[in-house]
């Protein structure tokens, strides 16, 4: 998750409260959950890193037009330059692959691949900084592969490229977690969402143009990707707020609740039926992040 799990806000202590916090990142994924449909409407027009760039773009102006209004521009700064870049970096490569999975893929398809994401940090954190698992834990790593099986049915529905866009998005993912457990550092919220999307909009604008297939966005589209960025931006305030209040391993397991917005943005507005695999494969994911947390 982009955020800092520090217990210090504005450089005080506080006192954390996981009850908060999970109402903040449920809040925060269901805003997450809406800023992926509004993108996966964009791919249909356009390319999908030409939409990563229009809606970060859109999310990088909010903010700075709220620090500017507010006089709070010093807190978009990062107090470690280096880390919040290669972790900004990780992330950037995350949106841009999910994004492309979500024009590849239904909704929940996607999500159920990137729910791999606490059970690779698991596998990451014991291979790099030497995290030691418990026997539970990996039969949790086991069962969550096996869900992904169950939710994709490979071998009778057939695999494409956003399904390994949406693995990757996982691994990139996963590993801005690992890079953010080896050096914790209390950034203000500000500048952990301002290091994401600085990077991100000229990764995506770079990576559009390279791939020679930028077209005229319509206004309809300019006006999608405001609305996208507002979400992504309102989105991201709230999770970096949630691992503030709130216990990584307490909150974290609430990604799992995009399941169901998926499920729904899919069947209201994109007429993709939810299939008995793909909820039995979520259940079986959702028990294997469970198992992992023990």
């Amino acid at each position: 998750m982009p955020a800092d799990a520090s217990a210090m806000e504005g450089g005080a202590p506080f006192t954390p409260s996981n009850g908060r916090g999970a109402v903040l990142v449920l809040a925060a994924f269901s805003i997450f959950s809406a800023t992926d449909a509004v993108v996966k409407i964009m791919t249909a027009a356009m390319p999908a890193p030409q939409v990563t760039f229009l809606v970060t773009a859109a999310a990088l102006a909010l903010l700075l037009l709220h620090a500017l209004s507010t006089g709070r521009l010093h807190r978009l700064l990062p107090r470690q330059p280096s880390l919040a870049f290669w972790r900004a970096l990780l992330l950037a490569l995350d949106t841009l692959l999910i994004h492309y999975a979500f024009a590849r893929l239904p909704l929940a398809d996607a999500y159920l691949i990137a729910f791999l994401t606490p059970i690779l940090v698991a596998v990451l954190g014991f291979v790099f900084l030497r995290e030691r698992l418990s026997a539970i834990g990996w039969a949790g790593v086991l069962v969550g592969f096996a869900g992904v099986v169950v939710a994709l049915k490979p071998g009778v529905a057939p695999l494409n490229l956003g399904h390994a866009a949406a693995f990757g998005s996982a691994v990139f993912f996963a590993l801005s977690l690992i890079l953010l457990r080896r050096a914790k550092v209390a950034e203000t919220d500000e500048a952990l969402v301002a290091s994401l999307l600085v990077v991100l909009t000229p990764v995506a604008l770079s990576v559009a143009a390279a791939s020679g297939g930028m077209v005229m966005p319509a206004s309809a589209d300019l006006l999608l990707g405001a609305v996208g960025g507002a979400m992504m931006l309102g989105g991201h305030a709230l999770l970096v707020r949630a691992f503030r209040v709130g216990e990584a391993s307490v909150v974290a397991p609430f990604q799992y609740s995009q399941i169901i917005w998926g499920c729904l943005y899919g069947l209201i507005l994109f007429a993709t039926p939810v299939e008995v695999h793909t909820l039995a494969g979520a259940a079986i994911i959702i028990v294997s992040g469970w198992l992992v947390l023990k």
